[in-house]
């Protein structure tokens, strides 16, 4: 299988992560999620792509990218969330300064602790089924190549079995032919032994 595919991929995956940059630059937060959701998409595809590869040596180097693609994609999402942290705080510290309410920061403040603990534990739910998504990827490719395996030996029995039986048509041919070959020969004996004794009998 030839690696263009995946080179697409590695392309297209390039120029989304320097389109998140921009935007984080910019402080764009909604069309840098949209962006981080893309890529997430695209290195699945990618990561499938690699696995499909026969050649062990480019299936490694493609997976190595897809390594590096992973670490540069959580990179993103960590400068991501902390953007996305500190504009909310500086949203909920405007709205209490506006307020003037130091009980109502506190509560805000601990919504927003909630919240961070939250995205923390659905980013560790996301990295979870990922690498879940990928040994269930490696075993299925996996059971499909001993599948392979089984079928092709199973093919080389039903020969060997297919030969064992001919040769044993030819043998209890060939016994056949000895028995009748022997009664032949047998008869023959008889009708000379007879034969002999009819001329000696005429001579007496």
């Amino acid at each position: 299988m030839s690696s263009i595919p995946f080179d697409r991929y590695d392309d297209e995956f390039q120029s989304l992560t320097d389109q998140v940059k921009q935007s984080l630059e910019k402080d764009d937060v909604d069309f840098a999620s949209s962006l981080l959701s893309q890529c997430e998409d695209l290195l699945k595809q990618m990561s499938v792509e690699a696995r499909g590869v026969d050649d062990a040596s480019m299936k490694r180097d493609l997976l190595s990218k897809v390594r590096q693609c992973k670490s540069t994609l959580s990179c993103l999402r960590n400068e991501f969330k902390s953007m996305q942290v500190a504009r909310n705080r500086e949203s909920l510290m405007i709205s209490v300064c506006d307020d003037n309410k130091s009980s109502s920061k506190e509560i805000l403040l601990q919504a927003q602790n909630q919240v961070e603990q939250q995205n923390e534990t659905l980013d560790r739910a996301r990295r979870v089924m990922a690498d879940t998504e990928e040994v269930a990827m490696e075993i299925t490719t996996e059971l499909g190549r001993n599948r392979e395996t089984l079928e092709t030996a199973h093919g080389r029995v039903r020969e060997v079995s297919g030969l064992t039986n001919r040769a044993r048509r030819l043998l209890q041919n060939m016994n056949r032919r000895a028995v009748q070959q022997k009664l032949a020969m047998y008869i023959i004996a008889v009708i000379i032994v007879i034969a002999a004794g009819i001329i000696l009998w005429n001579i007496k």
